[in-house]
C-alpha cells in the first residue's frame, strides 16, 4: 500500500521515508512533513545555541530570601503560617460542617417538658415497683410465726374498727 502526500517530501528522507513505510505501514502524516535538524547534533560555530532566559522574579534577592527560608522551615519540619486560600476554605467549611452536625446531636438529645415529664413519672413507679419487690423477698425471707403475728393484729384491728363504726 502506497501512501499519496501532498506535501513534497525532502530528498535525503525518501529513501528513509520508504523503509519505514514498508516496516511500519505508513508514518503519520505530520513526521513525514517535518525534518530533523542537521544542528542537533553537530557542532556548528555559525548556530547561536539557544539560551535560557533569566527569569527576574527568581533573580531578586526577596525571592532568594524567601525561598532559602522555606527550604529551611521545611527541613525543620514548620509549615509556613499563611495557608493558600483554597486551604483556609476547605478547612473553614469541613469546621463548620462537624460544628452543624454537633449541634443536630445536641438538638436531638434535647428532651422537650413533656418527654422530661414523662421521665420523672416512669422513674418513679420504678422505685415504686423496686420497694414492692424488696418488701415482697422480706416477707417470704421472714419467718412463718412472725407472719402469723401481723395476720393476728391486722385481724384484730379490722374487728375493731368495725365495732366502733355501727
Amino acid at each position: 500500500m502506497a501512501a499519496t502526500l501532498r506535501y513534497p517530501v525532502f530528498p535525503h528522507l525518501k529513501d528513509l521515508y520508504r523503509g519505514a513505510a514498508d516496516l511500519s505501514g505508513g508514518l503519520s502524516r505530520g513526521r513525514s512533513i517535518m525534518a530533523e535538524p542537521e544542528y542537533i547534533d553537530a557542532d556548528c560555530d555559525e548556530l547561536i545555541k539557544p539560551k535560557k532566559l533569566i527569569n527576574p522574579v527568581k533573580t531578586s534577592r526577596n525571592h532568594q530570601d524567601l525561598h532559602r527560608e522555606l527550604l529551611m522551615n521545611q527541613k525543620r519540619g514548620l509549615s509556613p503560617q499563611n495557608k493558600p486560600e483554597l486551604q483556609k476554605v476547605l478547612e473553614r467549611r469541613k469546621r463548620d460542617q462537624v460544628l452543624k452536625q454537633q449541634r443536630e446531636e445536641q438538638e436531638a438529645h434535647k428532651r422537650s417538658d413533656l418527654e422530661v415529664e414523662l421521665m420523672k413519672r416512669q422513674q418513679k413507679l420504678e422505685q415504686l415497683e423496686l420497694e414492692q419487690q424488696k418488701c415482697e423477698e422480706e416477707q417470704e425471707n421472714t419467718p412463718e410465726f412472725v407472719k402469723m403475728k401481723g395476720n393476728l393484729r391486722r385481724t384484730k384491728q379490722e374487728a375493731e374498727s368495725q365495732e366502733h363504726s355501727p
